[in-house]
């Protein structure tokens, strides 16, 4: 889980004409896991390779990758083969799917990789979208979605609801930001295939989430694709082993991202081209994305922070809810400036950060307890929502000080490391 992704080119446009691919090398390579399709083959790999050869104008490959099938699909593979001079067969003596598109992904020089089901639930139509932006270097991973508002879906309410709570599931636990992590329609582009994938575990149903989420957090771009879809119902697929597998697969990601155990902090900006790494004239490097990440953590924090102080006030006086409910969400604001804002991951230092995280909840304590104190000074009787006011104004303040105290003291930016050239020059 500790491998490193190195440092991925800047986004340009991949080579996709005769004279900048060697002989022979296609721009797509369309990968079709299968295991005991015997039936479904046939029909599925004459269609797609008629689509390609209609529609997308580049050269193009089909590979057929046989997940240790007991029934006459490597023989109908083969045929496939010998008839389509597009299309290679590809034999895997173990299951799984993920392990099936990581040997295959790995080991194909094609610019553009993707795969799709053997049953083509998905409208072909969708695929010259999916893999365009990847080929125009705008994009690095591109998925099909059955769950943009614009997508047309036909399938049963149970595949429904397990496809919406899972989805929701990943959002909750592992802040995912895209919409369907499984629908079978995927690309990637092959430079990013060739460093994303050996940080991949899950060589069953779960290698698609799993590849996301890693890709996600490490700031790559994932474009999505509104598709027409069309629910398959002798689909051999066991949902219920699928949703177990993939929810320890939510909880082993989830663990690692956690406990840093992935190295993906060090890829947070992976392009050259990234325009918020561009120098604005001063302004500091880092400031603008520190201030926007303070701030929303901080109206969080905020809210929080006056929702516990209600629900204590209603059994202590204003000065000790002040204290429990500024205490609580100070300990939730470090953490999640420490991860969200200033890009800290990780345990080193964890502990630190906490109790530098204290004295500064110590003097917004300092700020908000004299305010009430003020408060209370003024009139002896003031009611609840002028106690809310002036804790308001008073954090407020206190929010001002504590991002400076964050950003000088509590995460100041790393010394930058001497050039050789100014080594040599001591």
């Amino acid at each position: 889980m500790r491998t490193e992704l190195g440092n991925l080119p800047a986004r340009r446009h991949l080579p996709v004409t005769a004279a900048a691919l060697p002989a022979g090398t296609p721009v797509l390579d369309v990968v079709i896991p299968v295991y005991n399709e015997e039936d479904d083959l046939g029909t599925c790999v004459r269609r797609l390779h008629a689509h390609l050869s209609g529609t997308f104008p580049y050269p193009f490959r089909i590979t057929v990758a046989d997940n240790a099938s007991t029934d006459l699909t490597p023989a109908v593979a083969c045929s496939l083969a010998d008839e389509l001079p597009e299309v290679v067969s590809f034999r895997l003596e173990q299951k799984g799917r993920g392990r099936a598109l990581r040997t295959v992904w790995t080991a194909s020089e094609a610019p553009v990789l993707a795969y799709m089901d053997v049953d083509l639930s998905t409208d072909l139509n969708a695929l010259l979208p999916l893999v365009a932006p990847l080929i125009s270097g705008h994009s690095d991973l591109a998925i099909g979605s059955r769950l943009a508002r614009s997508s047309r879906v036909v399938r049963g309410a149970k595949r429904e609801f397990i496809s919406r709570a899972y989805n929701l599931i990943l959002r909750g636990s592992l802040a995912a930001r895209f919409s369907d992590a499984q629908c079978g329609f995927k690309a990637i582009r092959g430079d990013v295939a060739q460093r994303l994938l050996p940080m991949v575990e899950d060589t069953g149903w779960f290698f698609d989430t799993e590849m996301l989420v890693l890709a996600e957090r490490a700031g790559l771009r994932i474009h999505e694709v509104p598709v027409d879809w069309v629910d398959d119902p002798d689909s051999s697929v066991d949902l219920v082993r699928t949703a177990s597998d993939d929810l320890r697969g939510v909880w082993r990601v989830g663990r690692a991202l956690a406990t840093g155990q992935l190295a993906l902090d060090r890829l947070g900006r992976p392009f050259g081209d990234d325009p918020r790494d561009r120098e604005l004239s001063g302004v500091p490097a880092g400031l603008a994305r520190q201030l926007v990440g303070f701030c929303v953590v901080g109206v969080l924090s905020t809210l929080v922070y006056l929702a516990l102080f209600s629900l204590f006030r209603l059994g202590t006086g204003s000065q000790v809810a002040n204290a429990l409910a500024l205490l609580l969400s100070a300990l939730g604001n470090t953490a999640a400036n420490r991860r969200l804002t200033f890009g800290v991951r990780g345990r080193d230092r964890a502990m630190r950060h906490q109790a530098q995280g204290l004295v500064v909840f110590a003097i917004g304590l300092a700020l908000t307890s004299g305010s009430l104190a003020a408060l209370y000074t003024a009139t002896a009787t003031p009611s609840h929502g002028s106690e809310l006011a002036v804790l308001v104004a008073a954090n407020l303040a206190a929010t001002v000080l504590r991002f400076l105290l964050f950003r000088a003291w509590v995460f100041p930016e790393p010394a930058p490391t001497p050039s050789p050239s100014d080594r040599s020059a001591r």
